[in-house]
């Protein structure tokens, strides 16, 4: 149910009425907050799960509890993270003991330490904020070993980046560092009429299913050349390279074709520069040298 009253400006100010409740919850633009109120694809998210009755999952930012209903029916312990304290009221007195109820910015909680906690690799969700979805795209795989997989909803233009292929336009450095880490799969789309406030633009939710294993390199390393060569998208990969500090003499050392564009590199190629730049003089330093620089301008 829906509730129309105009502002002091005359623009419509729309607050959510729940069902169940009958509590108000306005959007916090703030909070990037777009609840999703479709409950025909709320329950097609937890369907995709096949949750086992033993498992846990951990939810990010579930506002109203649209997902959180179906995930306590599906598995033992739902565990929600919300950062917005009205919410966390909300969930509170809908729930109550039968999910484990977080009041935290989910970027601050340690899912080493959760993971612990629940003697497994855990498994994520979450219908997150637009302006937010690289932050907590890192978040989780910079934790990878803790991740066995994570279920997000994300902007669709967003989510045809993650599977993107090499020579393609959406290609980029998500791309390469989602497909290092995880095997990423578009589940399906979702209009944007599926969300209250409406965006402005559609949906996708995505599977990242964590690897087990990832191939032995310098992270650093490879993390600094990926932003950086992509950040030179229309130059060489020498020109990129360049950019970053690498000397001339450390280039002219490796065999690896320089002359190649980032967009055109798998991401077993971007492991073999790394692994090349390795081993040329000084490349510690110059990883080093760019480290802050690249952490402030992630993607």
């Amino acid at each position: 149910m829906q509730w129309r009253r105009t502002c002091v400006d005359n623009s419509p100010l729309v607050l959510y009425i729940d069902p169940v409740s009958s509590r108000m919850l306005s959007p916090k633009k703030s909070l990037g907050q777009n609840f999703l109120r479709d409950d025909n694809v709320a329950r097609k998210i937890v369907d995709s799960l096949h949750l086992r009755r033993e498992e846990s999952i951990l939810e990010i930012g579930p506002g109203q509890g649209s997902l959180t209903k179906y995930l306590r029916e599906g598995c033992s312990t739902v565990v929600a993270v919300e950062v917005d304290e009205r919410a966390v009221a909300f969930l509170n007195d809908t729930f109550g003991e039968s999910i484990e109820l977080v009041h935290a910015d989910v970027r601050t909680i340690s899912l080493a330490e959760a993971a612990r906690r629940k003697r497994r690799r855990l498994r994520v969700i979450g219908n997150i904020p637009y302006n937010l979805t690289s932050d907590i795209l890192f978040w989780l795989l910079d934790q990878h070993d803790s991740v066995e997989d994570a279920t997000l909803m994300v902007q669709l233009e967003v989510a045809r980046r993650f599977v993107a292929r090499i020579g393609t336009k959406d290609y980029g450095i998500l791309s390469v560092f989602v497909q290092f880490y995880t095997e990423p799969e578009l589940l399906f789309k979702v209009s944007r009429n599926s969300f209250f406030p409406r965006p402005s633009v559609d949906s996708a939710v995505v599977r990242f299913s964590f690897k087990t294993k990832i191939p032995d390199c310098d992270e650093q390393l490879f993390r600094t050349i990926v932003r950086g060569t992509f950040g030179k998208r229309r130059k060489t990969l020498r020109n990129g390279l360049r950019y970053l500090g690498f000397s001339q003499e450390q280039l002219g050392g490796i065999s690896f074709d320089l002359e190649r564009r980032p967009e055109n590199l798998s991401v077993k190629d971007f492991l073999d520069l790394t692994a090349e730049l390795g081993r040329t003089p000084a490349a510690t330093d110059q990883q080093g040298a760019h480290k802050a620089h690249h952490e402030r301008k992630r993607q």
